[in-house]
């Protein structure tokens, strides 16, 4: 004996519902690229003779500005936090790579300051990031 199949049904996707789905999407991916967002302090370089590139995202990079005021991720320090986070991020990976971008109209002291920390730490993996010059 044979038994009758039933029609199957095929299912309803409700769209309202794929809207909404795509917009929280887009909310997500916002707030995601925001998270990654680099926050940098007007500075006007140096120049160097010759451009070495270096993995941005192995740095600790250190902002100086022309008045001395000394920045970490956009967020204003002095040289006792300066040297707490140097000493976490060293802890961390020691292999990071600091970066020391300092104004053209800097004094030395202000710069000087921070290689002290650096030295005191014994952290050599340092760099003084500069602007190449035109042309090249």
């Amino acid at each position: 004996m044979r038994v009758p199949r039933q029609k199957r049904r095929r299912p309803l996707v409700p769209i309202s519902a794929m809207s909404d789905i795509a917009f929280l999407l887009l909310i997500f991916i916002m707030l995601i690229s925001l998270i990654n967002y680099r926050r940098e302090i007007p500075i006007r370089y140096s120049e160097a003779e010759k451009l070495v590139n270096s993995h941005e995202e192995k740095n600790l990079e250190i902002w100086v500005d022309h008045s001395g005021a000394l920045y970490v991720q956009g967020v204003r320090h002095d040289l006792a936090g300066i040297e707490g986070i140097v000493a976490e991020t060293i802890m961390r990976n020691p292999s990071t790579r600091i970066h020391i971008l300092a104004d053209r109209e800097t004094p030395y002291r202000n710069v000087h300051g921070v290689l002290e920390i650096l030295k005191t730490l014994q952290h050599r993996v340092v760099s003084l990031v500069v602007r190449a010059r035109k042309g090249e």
